[in-house]
Formats: structure tokens, sequence, C-alpha cells
């Protein structure tokens, strides 16, 4: 069967990128919406779930719940213990991932048309019917500790976890995701249990579908793969308040270069404007090596080997954030920098040639993320949980040719404050003026 799987890995970089992405709209006997793009000229599968609500609902001092039990989905279910659930995935060629985040606990699944009965039961019951065994428990415990460990030695974790921690104060998104060494150390089955209850419910998930598979067919797959689970959980967290302020913050550690993460409040996904921040942000620090960040720290300067700055868009709050790492001698340089590229930004904002590079970048690239079942059954997921129209992969790219210079001059203006703007330092850094250690 090992051949099977090989053909699955080749299917699934098979469908080329399209111009137009025809969208079909499920809506399930038991009322779950999915989305579809069918394409019955492979005999493969992909399916993409998604429940709302990650390690946001672990309980205070229990967290790491939510991560823990997404780990151990695969570790046994039903009738089948670890072993027996990897040995019956591989017999059908199938291919199942679990992954969870703040906001989603998420689940993919890949299997040929041939096997897709035998699959979606397999899958089912990892889903409804985790084993969450003590001896499984213990032993993915034991991978996590050993990963919390590691990231406590690891100046760009350390730099993420205080960042959060400044932006979020005592919401959930200020809390780790994977847990501490002490909340891991004390969960028990039963916090497993309730995060599976908490989490894996049906009035929360968003289901993409693409390939060999028809709407009815997809309507009747879902019914069955959901049925059993609760219809519902414990109320999800209100928005944030981002609390960053401008300033640097230091975390002592011992490093011959400082990891310098930085931010400040953002834009919301449904702003009209922003399609403008995020051309901006391309010709900030968000377009490699073309972008100014790279240009002004790295190439005229050769403070780093890399700087660049992204829009973070949450369900709960939205950020524009970055990461730069320098020698501890010239991170305080490397910083002055950035700042005023934040400032030059705001206050004059972009050429006529960077916005005409960006476009041509943006509206390029996007295309090819449709490389596959799998990224495309993704992609659909991702706009369902954003609030996106179906037909938002087709103007999505006219989107990104109507911004305007003026158009980005006036929203970098609003956005980008260099006063707000936030620097949490892991390292040794000198010269850094006004800066507070934590």
């Amino acid at each position: 069967m090992k051949e099977l799987a090989f053909l699955i890995a080749g299917l699934a970089w098979a469908v080329p990128a399209a111009a137009e992405v025809d969208i079909q709209e499920v809506t399930t006997e038991a009322g779950h919406q999915a989305w579809l793009v069918e394409d019955p000229s492979i005999p493969f599968v992909s399916l993409e779930i998604s429940f709302q609500g990650g390690s946001v609902l672990d309980p205070d001092g229990k967290e790491g719940a939510v991560n823990l039990m997404t780990g151990l989905l695969e570790e046994g279910a039903g009738s089948y213990d670890a072993r027996g659930f990897a040995a019956a995935e591989e017999a059908l060629a199938a291919s199942f991932g679990y992954d969870s985040g703040q906001d989603s606990v998420s689940v993919s699944a890949r299997f040929l048309t041939e096997n897709r009965d035998e699959a979606v039961a397999l899958l089912r019951e990892s889903l409804v019917n985790p084993a969450f065994d003590q001896e499984a428990i213990d032993r993915v415990r034991a991978q996590v500790m050993s990963g919390l460990r590691s990231d406590a030695m690891d100046p760009n974790a350390i730099a993420d976890r205080r960042a959060s921690e400044l932006a979020f104060g005592d919401h959930p998104y200020a809390r780790p995701h994977d847990g501490t060494l002490e909340s891991v150390a004390a969960l028990t089955r039963d916090d497993i249990v309730a995060a599976h209850e908490a989490t894996m419910v049906r009035d929360r998930v968003f289901i993409g579908a693409a390939g060999d598979i028809s709407a009815e067919e997809l309507s009747a797959l879902i019914d069955d793969l959901l049925e059993g689970l609760p219809e519902t959980g414990p109320a999800l967290p209100g928005p944030a308040e981002v609390a960053l302020d401008g300033g640097v913050t230091v975390v002592p550690f011992d490093t011959p270069q400082s990891v310098a993460v930085f931010g400040q409040e953002g834009i919301d996904r449904h702003d009209p404007d922003f399609f403008a921040a995020f051309v901006m942000n391309q010709i900030l620090g968000g377009g490699g090596f073309e972008a100014r960040l790279m240009n002004e720290v790295r190439e005229k300067r050769g403070l780093t080997y890399g700087v660049y700055s992204y829009l973070a868009n949450r369900d709960y709050a939205d950020l524009v954030m970055g990461r730069v790492s320098s020698a501890n001698d010239r991170i305080a340089e490397a910083i002055d920098v950035i700042r005023d590229e934040w400032t030059r930004m705001a206050e004059e904002g972009v050429t006529e040639d960077e916005l005409a590079q960006a476009k041509t970048y943006l509206t390029g690239a996007y295309p090819l993320r449709f490389d596959g079942n799998g990224a495309i059954a993704d992609i659909l997921v991702g706009m369902q949980m954003e609030g996106l129209d179906p037909d938002y992969v087709n103007t999505r790219n006219d989107k990104v040719e109507a911004v305007t210079l003026e158009d980005v001059r006036r929203v970098a203006g609003e956005l980008l404050h260099e006063d707000n703007l936030r620097f949490v330092v892991v390292g040794q850094p000198t010269g850094l003026e006004g800066s507070a250690t934590q």
C-alpha cells in the first residue's frame, strides 16, 4: 500500500492553478455548511476541518490542555491503539493531520476515492472516539514538555511569549498556547476529555473540500463524520485590547545576538482600508529583499541577515508585527532604523515604482497558492473563518489593483505610529535608550 501513499503525495500537487475557482456552497441535511471545489479528473479528495476556538478555551491553570488533546487524536481511537490506528491509516493510503492554535483546532485528511468510506470511518473514530489512553497521554506529554524546555532556551520563543504578555494582558492570547511545564505536568485525562468536548463542537465547525467528490457525497460524508460530537461548547472570549505602547523591553539572555520582536495595534481584516494596509506592508517589510526594512537594515548597513513585518490578524485582535536579530552591540542601531522607516512610511507613503512592484508580486503570487487539492481545501476553510465571500478568490486581485498611492499614504499615516511601536529584545543588547529590563 505504500505505492498508493506515494500516489496521494503526487496527486496533492497535481491540480494546476486556475484563473477562476468555482466554489460550491454545500448545506448538509444536518445543517452543516461546507465549501467545495469539485474536480473529478483525479481519484483523490482533500478535506479540511477547523473548529473555531483553540487554546483560548484552556481554563485558567490548565494552559496547554487543547494542545495536548490535539496531539493525542491519532494516538489511538475506538478499537485501535496508537500503532493500530497508524497501521490502518497506512493500509488505506490515507493521511490525517491534527493541529491547534490559539483560535482553532484543525483536521486535515487526504484519501483516495476508492478508499473514501473506510478512510472517513477511521477519521471519524479519531474525532468522536479518541481513546486518550494514559500511556499515550504520558508519552505525548513528555514530547510537549521537551519542546517547552527547548523553548525556554530559544530567544525567539522567549520574545514571542513576552510580546504576547505585553500586548494582551489578562486576555487568553497572553497565555502560552502549548502551556507551561507546570500546567502541562498537572493535566489529567479528565482535563483532556474536557478540552475535546469544549473545542470540537458542531456549531463552530468550518469545512472545505477539494477533489473527486460531489456536493451530495460531501454532504453525506460530513453528517456521518461529525455525528456524535457535541453541538456546542463554552463561550468564546471577547475582543482583546492591544496594550502595546512605544518603547523597548529587554529580557536578559546570554547570547551573542539579540532577537527583537516588534509590533503595534493593526487593522481589522474587514476594514475598507485593509488592502491598502496590505500593500503598504508588502513595501515596508513583507516583500523580502525588495522591502524597505530589508534594504535599509541589511543591504545598506549590514545589521542583520533578515528583517520583516506582517499584518497579524487574529479572531480577537489585529496587530502589525515584525522581527529582526542582530549582534548585541548593533541591535540598537537596527531598532533606530526600523523606527525611522516606520515614520518615513507614515509621513511620505510610497513611490509609484514601489506600488507597481508590490501589486505585480501580490497579484502574480496569489494564483500559485491554489497548487493542489490540499491547498485549495485549506484556503476554503480560511476564507470561511475570516467571513469572506466565496467569490473572493476571483475578486481579490482586483482589490489589490484598486489600491492607489493616496490610499497607501493615508492609511500609513493613520496606522503606523512610531510612538506606539514596542520592541521586545531578548539578549544582552547595548546602547538601548529608555529600555525597561524585565
